[in-house]
């Protein structure tokens, strides 16, 4: 099968390898589009996410159909519209043309959403929804989401405004995302440049000059820090990228912050497949019931190195300008 390899020498290229056959509780999946996240590019660069790598083939999230199926799959049939956040539980990653999983982490494809539409959720979803869950969300609660313009930010306030929570301010990092937000039905105060400077100043008077309850972190380094300065006393501090500072964490502790590591991860560890199915086909029911809209995506084209290649430059250098950036297979 055609596939995106990364090679000896740890750079990716053109490639072809075997198809995967899949195991007594496998399905075989027919990619039809696969997603891109900033773990995939990280993976290259961070000794961290590095870790992660299981397969030459990287890629973490598709949809597709299924074309073949273990002796012990149950509930799906050859022909299924599926989709599934794959992480590294795999045969391989998403830049291919198949890829074999466990059935416990699929779930059926939204009705009425196309194969792009549905590659475009499991990550930025399951996290998403993995956020709302574990800091138990409420109305009252004032929030702060930095980088809000990328998926997972996008997916959240979508879930927050489901459940009729909006008290709450984003940052971004250009007027583009910001007029973004305020066509989404967020007000002027709500939505903060944080390269304008006086940053702190202009995140507490976006809050009536209060700090945060809750502060929902999806950048990092010095913005973990301006984060943790807004933090009320004994507020919640959630990290979603592991790159908190050490000046961070010593304004957390002092400040008793409760920190929320937020990863999916954590449940392939354990091999608690079932949170991920679960999860997706609640995301399904929101979708299909029209609670929430499917993500905005932008197709950067077909399976093909330059594809990724272009996906990674735009991921790395935050312009996503709101959607998830999406690879087609033909």
């Amino acid at each position: 099968m055609k596939a995106v390899i990364l090679n000896q020498n740890f750079e990716l290229e053109d490639g072809f390898t075997e198809k995967p056959k899949p195991k007594s509780n496998e399905v075989l999946i027919q990619i039809k589009a696969s997603g891109f996240n900033p773990i995939d590019y990280q993976m290259l660069e961070n000794e961290l996410e590095r870790k992660l790598i299981s397969s030459p083939i990287l890629g973490r999230e598709l949809s597709g159909i299924v074309v073949e199926k273990g002796n012990d799959v149950t509930e799906f049939n050859i022909g299924d519209e599926v989709f599934c956040g794959s992480g590294s539980m795999g045969s391989n990653g998403t830049y291919a043309e198949y890829i074999s999983v466990p059935e416990s982490i699929v779930s059926f494809k939204p009705k009425n959403i196309s194969f792009e539409q549905a590659a475009a959720i499991p990550s930025a979803g399951l996290t998403a929804l993995q956020i709302f869950k574990r800091l138990q969300l409420q109305p009252e609660k004032t929030i702060l989401i930095t980088g809000a313009s990328g998926a997972v930010g996008s997916f959240l306030i979508k879930i927050l405004w489901a459940h009729h929570i909006q008290n709450f301010i984003v940052t971004v990092g250009s007027e583009e995302n910001k007029h973004m937000f305020l066509h989404m039905g967020l007000k002027d105060h709500q939505v903060i440049n944080y390269r304008q400077g006086n940053l702190t100043e202009n995140l507490l008077k976006a809050n009536d000059d209060q700090p945060f309850d809750i502060g929902i972190d999806m950048v990092g380094n010095h913005m973990a820090e301006i984060t943790a300065e807004v933090l009320k006393i004994n507020g919640t501090y959630a990290d979603v990228t592991a790159l908190v500072t050490k000046n961070a964490h010593e304004i957390l502790f002092n400040k008793g912050t409760v920190i929320i590591n937020i990863s999916n991860y954590a449940y392939s560890m354990i091999k608690n497949y079932e949170y991920y199915k679960n999860s997706l086909q609640e995301i399904s029911q929101l979708i299909e019931n029209d609670i929430i809209k499917a993500p905005q995506y932008k197709i950067i084209g077909d399976l093909s190195l330059k594809t990724v290649l272009q996906a990674h430059y735009l991921l790395k250098n935050n312009k996503t300008q709101g959607h998830k950036l999406i690879m087609k297979n033909s």
